[in-house]
């Protein structure tokens, strides 16, 4: 391991640890770089890293400010992929695709993507950060609407091909948010520790045309994230 890694990994273990505290500065680089008998060049690489992976913000005249991940914020009024999410996300991110069908509409699903007939995708995503398995996406999408979708697609963004690769425009989505109890299935999926319940998302998306192309549940255990939302008064 080079000695940048070596830094940033030990200032990383801090940070997890409490030992440096959210909301607190870094020491200085010159502090640093007498700390870990390093030069200049090696500290500000470990410290690029620690921003680049959302552990950290520069403050400009203050320093490295320590940022608090004991939650990652999740927009609730936007309607972003997760690939756009993950951008604000700390540490190393995956996506497993779980499961990847094409298939007939099911009869429990024609009233939720308001179809009668037709084949639809039902495709299901693991989302590890750090190493622990805690969103479980589940989409069905309207293949008539979306078409040839593959697994390298599900595995990169489906709206990144949805608008890039379709020129299809993505425009709005309803949803809803409840607090379940984890099936023995997601238990099995998912890094649960000691909880029981997730935070499932509920989302129906649409193109700007108001075509329905997506029903989605994102489910996520509950101590890793914050739903935000900006609200205005209204008369």
């Amino acid at each position: 391991m080079t000695k940048y890694k070596m830094i940033y990994q030990d200032l990383l273990d801090k940070i997890k640890s409490g030992d440096i505290p959210a909301n607190t500065y870094l020491p200085g680089e010159y502090e640093l770089m007498k700390l870990y008998d390093a030069s200049r060049d090696t500290i500000r690489k470990a410290l690029n890293l620690l921003l680049q992976n959302g552990y950290i913000q520069k403050e400009k005249g203050k320093g490295s400010l320590v940022l608090d991940n004991t939650k990652i914020d999740f927009p609730v009024s936007g309607v972003m992929s997760f690939k756009e999410l993950r951008k604000n996300m700390p540490g190393e991110v995956k996506t497993i695709v779980h499961v990847f069908d094409y298939s007939p509409v099911p009869v429990q699903l024609k009233k939720e993507l308001y179809i009668d007939e037709g084949n639809i995708y039902h495709i299901e995503r693991i989302r590890e950060i750090d190493g622990e398995k805690i969103i479980l996406d589940i989409d069905y999408l309207n293949a008539s609407v979306i078409p040839n979708l593959t697994v390298e697609h599900a595995q990169n963004s489906l709206y990144e091909y949805i608008e890039n690769k379709l020129g299809l425009k993505i425009s709005f989505a309803r949803k809803e948010i409840t607090v379940i109890k984890a099936t023995a299935e997601e238990k099995k999926l998912l890094d649960m520790n000691e909880y029981d319940l997730l935070v499932c998302v509920k989302s129906y998306t649409y193109l700007e045309d108001a075509t329905l192309f997506q029903y989605t549940l994102s489910k996520h255990r509950p101590d890793k994230f914050r739903f935000v939302d900006f609200a205005r008064r209204t008369e």
